[in-house]
């Protein structure tokens, strides 16, 4: 049976991981807020209503703050509140349309889940299925390569993130998609297309900088390797590829440092920086509480009770093997390097920092960004393993999404005064079916039975995957004659 459609299928089924993962990063609405996606909102919500920066007015539901010269502003970096600003706007204008009033908190927590959903579950989902291809790139199978994809969606801690407006999924997303374009950089096809990637490169990293101002160090990592990799080719291709990536940064680095101006006076002047003398003294250690790598903090964060990332995502723990495989692969040492360093790098910064529990958070948010770095090499492990090895990644996978699905289902910001959060939490919560709201529940089912729905949308994802791989054509293999 021959594949009709002119869309390559590898097309058809990274399209098909992005809409299954919006529907289930979309499925729990934040209802609630917190202090962070609040502080980032408020500033949206400034923006629009009030065209300033200051939040003044709105910074009753927040801590996230920082005072300078009599006005109030959100202390965070300020892409997702920008990113946030065209959503809420045309939320605005279809309201306007039908006559209603977008005062009330119910239609603000509205607004806010909409800008998540845009801002942060849609670049999130698309990251995933951008890693599905990029895996594909470095030699894994189309089934290999979807695993690690939904791997990284759902049976990390990166869903829980996906669902909120915090700055680490957004940027996680952006760095992802500057990687995935220098990976397509390592071919060179026309010059034109060099100074388009080049131009992605540099856009997407400067906005996840943008977005968190830790992504700095990754993103010069991965502009670095867009030069590496254009240098065989020549000084020609490596002016492209370098202008290209200015010119795509250099929007970004003005976005910043004229925020940065309007609201504390310097560009250089962060909002974390005056915070920290404000009512968060910890933040006054270091570089804005960023010392040095902490035994313990690196101990809690990969495999303790209270926020380890191995006890709730074991698959993660496969990830060195796939990096050795991916080591092993002459053409793909450059790569390895990368995705090694990025990852690396945000496990030590989140033991450097002094309040590296993350506040109320579920898992060590800190390092999230290094998600999809470390889930996509699973995808090579899954390709060249036995059917043993197979079955081992599924079961680790799979324990993986229920324990994502516990904290989203119930709570996606555990207090920081509960120490063993999925065990006194979560899971007796979920047990006696005490479930947040979802669209579950649109269709007056509650409590566990409100998760039919999303199930349901699982299986019929499957079902549509098992569809596209059996509309395959396969590719016969090559017969060499001897003479």
């Amino acid at each position: 049976m021959k594949f009709r459609w002119r869309c390559p299928p590898t097309i058809w089924q990274a399209l098909l991981i992005a809409a299954a993962l919006l529907i289930s990063f979309s499925y729990f609405p934040d209802l609630k807020g917190g202090w962070n996606q609040d502080s980032r909102f408020d500033l949206t919500r400034a923006i629009v209503e009030n065209h300033r920066l200051y939040i003044d007015g709105y910074d009753g539901n927040t801590g996230d703050k920082a005072v300078w010269e009599g006005h109030v502003y959100s202390h965070s970096a300020p892409g997702l509140a920008l990113s946030a600003v065209p959503v809420l706007e045309a939320g605005r204008v279809a309201l306007h349309a039908v006559h209603k009033d977008s005062s009330g908190p119910r239609m603000v927590a509205a607004e806010r889940y909409l800008a998540t959903v845009v801002c942060v579950a849609l670049p999130s989902a698309l990251a995933a299925a951008t890693l599905f291809l990029v895996a594909l790139k470095l030699g894994a199978s189309v089934n290999g390569a979807g695993f690690a994809a939904v791997t990284f969606g759902l049976a990390t801690p990166f869903w829980c993130y996906a669902t909120l407006l915090w700055g680490h999924a957004l940027s996680a997303a952006c760095l992802f998609f500057a990687f995935a374009s220098v990976v397509s950089l390592r071919e060179f096809v026309s010059p034109r297309r060099d100074l388009l990637l080049g131009i992605f490169v540099g856009l997407t990293a400067g906005w996840a900088t943008v977005a968190e101002l830790s992504a700095a160090p990754p993103a010069a990592i991965i502009a670095a390797f867009a030069l590496a990799c254009a240098w065989p080719g020549g000084g020609r291709r490596l002016f492209r590829v370098a202008t290209g990536i200015a010119i795509g940064a250099l929007p970004c680095l003005v976005v910043l440092l004229t925020y940065n101006t309007l609201a504390f006076g310097s560009p250089f002047r962060i909002g974390y920086a005056i915070s920290a003398h404000q009512g968060w003294p910890l933040n006054q250690q270091g570089l804005i509480g960023v010392t040095y790598p902490k035994a313990h903090a690196l101990r809690e964060i990969l495999v303790g009770r209270f926020r380890g990332l191995l006890p709730l995502a074991p698959i993660v723990g496969a990830a060195p093997f796939g990096f050795w495989l991916l080591w092993k692969q002459r053409n793909a040492r450059g790569t390895f390097l990368v995705v090694t360093a990025i990852a690396v790098y945000y496990i030590l910064l989140n033991a450097s920092y002094v309040v590296w529990y993350g506040g109320y958070s579920y898992g060590p948010r800190y390092l999230s960004p290094a998600l999809p770095f470390l889930c996509l090499p699973v995808a090579l492990l899954w390709t060249r393993g036995a059917l043993v090895l197979r079955w081992l990644l599924a079961v680790l996978a799979f324990y993986g999404v229920m324990v994502s699905l516990l904290a989203v289902s119930i709570n996606t910001m555990p207090p920081d005064y509960v120490k063993s959060p999925v065990q006194e939490l979560l899971w007796p919560a979920f047990r006696a079916g005490h479930l947040q709201a979802n669209f579950g529940m649109l269709t007056g089912l509650r409590g566990l039975p409100s998760l039919i729905p999303l199930l349901l949308i699982w299986g019929a994802a499957f079902a549509t995957w098992m569809w596209l791989r059996l509309g395959e054509v396969p590719e016969l293999p090559e017969v060499t004659y001897k003479k």
